[in-house]
């Protein structure tokens, strides 16, 4: 081992090849993610791997570089940067930063450059360097002290090149790799090379000749007379290739060896920029629980409180802040470890068995005259209700009220808010509880402080986050929508939706004989038996055994992903058994097992969570068990619906889903005639968008058209980009570029609104939608062209998303009042994306098929109407 271990990385490789790995990943803003994810996972292997004393990581300046002056074409064939990847840069230089990790580029140079350079300096002196890339042309680097090492699997593994290594693998030497890149070019770069020369005869040559110099040399020793003929023909193009290929060792940088000196990262600037990205698996393995320290009893104003054995008037007066206290992450019938009550006659501990045994307490809880103030509603209603006691009379939600005051704050704890809003003294859950396998209930006595602390926080913040509310025109969002919504998100929770888990099971039964036969038929089309989830297996029989066409080749291998699969559709009868392969075994695996975990014993029932204050749009979301991801495309991820049942025999499961809600929104904020005038007369708005779009009559639509109609209509709402919508349709970047702008020009109105609501977003920070809920937008004015790209396109989708979301959320209250004033036995049940579901006894139906669409249909007054499809069944597969 030598004295330096410097590590040289290829940032543009590395972040090409997570991008195009990952998943199109997003944190909470709506940032993506997923090419910054997948580097600083490879980053972090690394460092802990190689532990080194030196790192670099080397970036291309642009577009254009010294070679293009030998060869103007040179990289000309390449695709522009998908947006999605470009914006991502900037955060990866960000994350360097945090990593204390020196990162550099040079203008008319190449990232290869500057690691040949760098890499030269070290060989020289007493240095190990290990080189990480997706790209096969820095093989040529490698010598006794320059290890190359190449992304396998995406940039899961990398496969490490010595030079006994590339003797192996090519049968040449490192320095001979430029040769054989000279003979064959790469596409990938543009290089033309010699024609018809690939790897093989090329290698062949090399090892025969030494160098292509001396192979054009001997031209006449060359066997065959049309290899003859194309290296006679093509010698200056092979040399002009093989200088194209050189990475240079003498790029002029302006850094030394010294300069990449690495000292390892301080968790403490990791930790915010991590959060930020929404990266909270990547938390532990950088000691990330700094936000889990308690305070000092320094930094804490002491605090006097009662301990209540006994309730009476006083204790329980009101205007006053209630804290129902389950332990952390433990929701469904949480035990409830305390309760804590501050008002302006003081501070009050009192101990669950005491509150809950307490016919004063209930009579005072349930009484809708007696002002609560609370923290996450949902979750104190729900504790109560397993007791019990039905929660009313609360007027003010500090979770709900700081999520309303700022959405990319969500999911803080008392704690949080309060440190934001200028009081300090308030210990997290983490630091109270403990984490993972320590976390447990305290002491009575640090658990006491700890809830009239918590308690005494939300009393000082009332009046506070109110007055925010109304100076941003949201306190009626907040009162008359989110707040009542959040006793009607506690009473379906803790309704819950029965499950026939016999059904489930059998379903089960019936997945794993379907996957057998699936997988017999797989084999046989193969012709060989090999494992269906293996990739590499799979990309052996797929591209080399059957001979498909490689859609996405790795530096290393083909890929088996499953957009790749479904590009091959149609050249195979095997992808298509493939595909379905897989989504039944994840069906068996992550659905039917799964639900059968969570079925309650006692009500078998799924009492699923809903997060009101999570998404920045507003949407609710749904965990524990997640039933707004069972997938519906394929018949029998449907079918899963057929467990979801009604509780009581003669009941029936009802439906109702909002059709189309979000572009008919678009419809109304836009204003645009076109748009407007589908919804009015009750059109199929796909085949209107491409009759305009293709300026064709209705009988004139193909299915493919309206298929394109759809794409664009749907991708509009979420800001799709020429890119999205190529992987979307699977065409090509310039039709679906060129798709969009005949759009917009069909759609002026459309196009304005987009133009406008970017414009007012600058000057304001911050888009709204028509029931004023926000969401703030800083880097609308970023000097950075991808973050504020970025920011432009959330600017105009999120007033379309939010306001879908709060018109759901406004049929949700209004459907529960309306329940209750008719006095029906009918309940709701389930909110997933646009769909309302009950659970209805029979004589109810007639009555629930009229009043359901009316309620939902009258949520919110809109330019365009609101139109909801209802059906219902003995199951929710039936109600569809």
């Amino acid at each position: 081992m030598l004295a330096n271990k410097l590590i040289l990385i290829d940032g543009n490789s590395i972040a090409y090849r997570a991008f195009f790995a990952l998943p199109l990943l997003n944190n909470d803003k709506g940032v993506y993610t997923n090419a910054v994810y997948g580097f600083t996972t490879m980053l972090l292997k690394i460092l802990e791997d190689e532990k080194p004393s030196h790192v670099l990581v080397a970036f291309d300046a642009g577009k254009t570089t010294f070679r293009h002056k030998t060869f103007t074409e040179y990289k000309g064939g390449r695709q522009k940067t998908p947006s999605e990847l470009s914006e991502q840069f900037p955060l990866i230089r960000q994350l360097l930063d945090g990593f204390g990790i020196k990162r550099y580029e040079l203008e008319n140079y190449e990232a290869d450059d500057i690691i040949g350079t760098l890499s030269s300096q070290a060989e020289k002196g007493d240095w190990d360097v290990k080189v990480f890339t997706g790209d096969k042309d820095l093989l040529q680097l490698v010598t006794e002290n320059v290890e190359v090492a190449l992304t396998r699997k995406g940039i899961s593994e990398v496969e490490a090149y010595d030079l006994k290594q590339v003797e192996e693998r090519y049968g040449i030497n490192p320095n001979q790799i430029i040769d054989m890149k000279g003979l064959m070019g790469d596409p990938s770069d543009n290089i033309p090379g010699v024609p018809g020369v690939g790897e093989k005869t090329a290698i062949k040559l090399i090892k025969q000749f030494g160098t292509l110099e001396e192979t054009l040399e001997s031209i006449d020793q060359v066997s065959g007379a049309k290899l003859k003929e194309k290296l006679a023909d093509n010698k200056e193009q092979a040399l002009m290739s093989k200088q194209l290929a050189t990475i240079t060792h003498e790029a002029p940088i302006e850094i030394s060896l010294n300069d990449s000196v690495y000292e390892g990262y301080k968790s403490e600037q990791l930790i915010p920029l991590f959060k930020d990205l929404g990266f909270n698996s990547l938390l532990e393995r950088i000691g990330g629980d700094s936000g889990a320290e308690q305070l000092s009893e320094q930094e804490k104003e002491e605090i006097s409180f009662e301990k209540a054995e006994e309730l009476n008037d006083e204790i329980l007066s009101t205007p006053a802040a209630l804290i129902v206290e389950t332990t952390p992450e433990t929701y469904h019938k949480a035990p409830v470890n305390g309760l804590a009550i501050v008002n302006s006659n003081g501070k009050y501990y009192i101990p669950a068995e005491k509150a809950l045994s307490s016919a004063v307490f209930k009579e005072w809880a349930e009484n809708d005259t007696k002002t609560k103030y609370v923290f996450d509603a949902k979750r104190a209603y729900v504790a109560l209700d397993w007791n019990g006691i039905s929660l009313k009379g609360v007027e003010f939600d500090l979770m709900i009220a700081s999520y309303l005051l700022d959405p990319s704050e969500s999911g803080e704890d008392v704690a949080g808010i309060a440190k934001r809003y200028g009081i300090h003294d308030t210990d997290t859950e983490e630091a109270v509880y403990g984490k993972g396998a320590k976390r447990k209930v305290p002491e009575e006595e640090v658990l006491a402080e700890h809830l009239v602390r918590k308690a005494n926080a939300i009393f000082a913040l009332q009046d506070k986050l109110a007055g925010l509310l109304k100076e941003n025109e949201q306190y009626e969002l907040f009162a008359d929508l989110e707040l009542p919504l959040s006793l009607v998100l506690g009473e379906m929770e803790t309704t819950g939706v029965k499950v026939d888990a016999g059904r489930l099971q059998a379903m089960g039964q019936e997945l794993t004989e379907q996957l057998k036969t699936l997988e017999e038929e797989i084999h046989e089309l193969a012709g060989v038996s090999f494992n269906i989830n293996s990739p590499k297996q799979l990309a052996e029989i797929l591209f080399e055994k059957l001979n498909l066409p490689a859609i996405k080749k790795t530096k290393t291998g083909y890929s088996t992903s499953v957009d790749v699969l479904e590009k091959l559709e149609g050249k195979h009868e095997i992808i298509r058994k493939i595909l379905v392969y897989r989504q039944l075994g994840k069906l068996s695996s992550t659905y039917i097992e799964g639900l059968l975990k969570v079925v309650d014993e006692d009500t078998h029932k799924i009492h699923t969570r809903f997060n009101q204050a999570l998404t920045q749009t507003g949407r609710l979301s749904s965990t524990e068990p997640n039933l707004q991801n069972i997938p519906i495309r394929l018949e029998a991820g449907r079918k899963i619906r057929q467990a979801f049942v009604a509780s009581k025999p003669g009941w029936k499961i009802l439906a109702a889903d909002y059709s189309q809600i979000e572009l008919r929104v678009l419809a109304h904020i836009s204003q645009d005639e076109n748009l407007m005038e589908a919804f009015k007369k009750e059109m199929d708005v796909h085949t209107k968008t491409a009759m305009d779009v293709f300026h064709v009559g209705t009988d004139e639509v193909t299915s493919e058209m309206r298929r394109h109609a759809k794409a664009v209509n749907f991708g509009i709402v979420y800001g799709i980009s020429d890119y999205g919508l190529s992987q979307s349709l699977n065409i090509t970047r310039k039709e679906a570029g060129e798709f969009i702008e005949k759009y917009l020009r069909t759609f002026p109105g459309v196009k304005e609104y987009m133009e406008s609501v970017v414009r007012q977003a600058k000057q304001d920070g911050y888009v709204s939608t028509l029931m004023h809920r926000r969401r703030y937008l800083p880097e609308i004015t970023s000097r950075n062209f991808n973050l504020r790209s970025f920011a432009e396109r959330t600017a105009m989708n999120t007033p379309i998303q939010g306001t879908a979301a709060d018109i759901i959320k406004k049929a949700m209250v209004e459907m529960d009042r309306v329940l209750k004033e008719e006095k029906l036995k009918a309940s709701m049940l389930l909110q997933v994306h646009d769909e309302l579901i009950f659970e209805v006894p029979e004589n109810e139906i007639d009555k629930l098929c009229s009043m359901v669409p009316k309620v939902m249909e009258s949520a919110l007054g809109l330019d365009v109407p609101l139109k909801v499809d209802l059906d219902y069944g003995d199951t929710w597969y039936d109600a569809k």
